[in-house]
């Protein structure tokens, strides 16, 4: 008797966003900007930011202990921490290091993982990978950045795009076809040029001279990134529904990166998806970088937007460039 193949899938989700709002209303008061303005250039209300307090790992043990509790976890029972984060809370040791420690989970094993606004869905495809070896069974996938801590508040074409967030799934294996179907992930390291931050690397190490020219704020040349990631999502998205003999119909939700409203409804137009089956929160939460595909998985599931069985399509893209699409059968 053939043995059933094991794919990963996602059994619980979660997510956690810091109390503070930072509303385009907010925003008018210090920056030529307004509320008009940006809404109409980007869907973007109103964004969270961390506290003063709080760091990248604050973002992710909140999300991990609400999954946990939920779940009714042991922490002692993860076997894997995987972290997408650009922000982590230092160079080193890894947030997931830091995440690891804090929640309790002393016989896991973990890393950071760094590509951008694509960073979580290269994360799920390393975590599902893990499961479906047989050796894991489960695995905790993170995608959080803190934003706001390295832009410059000053600079409204790229200040007022970001939140922060931090969402998370768990990763178990399935025998009955669930979970993380396929994934198509790509980089053009030619796209580095147009987002990046510039110090604090091997390359520009921090100096009086990199903070004076404020090197440590991102870098957006926001058009062209605008082209790359509508024509980037689309080509992943198309390519991974032909390899699986799946049709745009078929797809119940779709998810696509939340970087700019006007960039999922072009990219959704290009796939000639219903508008109805694509999720939107950039309104509420802006861009969150790493943290938008797990907070929209979360958010799918709080509105009832998937059922088990359904097609989720995912797509994202990111500095790099980074893009990516992953077809998951919805197992939860």
């Amino acid at each position: 008797m053939k043995t059933p193949k094991i794919t990963a899938n996602i059994t619980a989700v979660g997510k956690y966003l810091p109390k503070k709002k930072l509303t385009n209303k907010n925003l008018e008061k210090f920056l030529d900007t307004s509320d008009e303005w940006i809404r109409e250039r980007t869907g973007i209300e109103t964004r969270r930011i961390a506290s003063k307090n709080e760091a990248t790992s604050d973002l992710c043990i909140n999300a991990i202990k609400k999954l946990l509790d939920k779940k009714n976890i042991d922490p002692n029972e993860i076997d894997a921490i995987i972290v997408a984060t650009v922000t982590p809370d230092m160079m080193f040791p890894s947030t997931a290091c830091i995440i690891q420690k804090e929640i309790g989970a002393n016989n896991a094993w973990g890393f950071d993982l760094s590509a951008a606004c694509s960073g979580f869905l290269f994360a799920l495809e390393t975590g599902s990978q893990f499961i479906s070896s047989g050796k894991y069974k489960k695995v905790l996938v993170i995608g959080s950045d803190t934003m706001s801590s390295i832009l410059n508040y000053s600079d409204r074409n790229t200040c007022i795009l970001f939140g922060d967030g931090a969402g998370v799934v768990l990763l178990e294996p399935s025998k009955k076809g669930y979970g993380i179907i396929d994934s198509k992930l790509n980089i053009d390291g030619s796209g580095g040029k147009f987002l990046y931050l510039k110090a604090g690397g091997s390359r520009l190490p921090t100096s009086v001279e990199t903070v004076k020219n404020k090197h440590h704020f991102l870098y957006q040349e926001g058009k062209t990134v605008f082209k790359y990631a509508v024509r980037g999502m689309y080509n992943v998205s198309k390519d991974i529904l032909e390899r699986n003999n799946i049709t745009i119909d078929d797809i119940k939700l779709f998810i696509p990166h939340q970087a700019n409203k006007r960039i999922i409804e072009s990219t959704a137009k290009k796939l000639n998806i219903d508008s109805n089956k694509v999720l939107i929160n950039i309104d509420k939460y802006a861009n969150t970088t790493a943290g938008t595909i797990p907070i929209g998985l979360y958010d799918a599931v709080k509105e009832k937007k998937v059922s088990k069985g359904d097609y989720v399509l995912v797509t994202v893209f990111g500095a790099g460039f980074t893009f990516g699409s992953t077809l998951i059968k919805w197992g939860l």
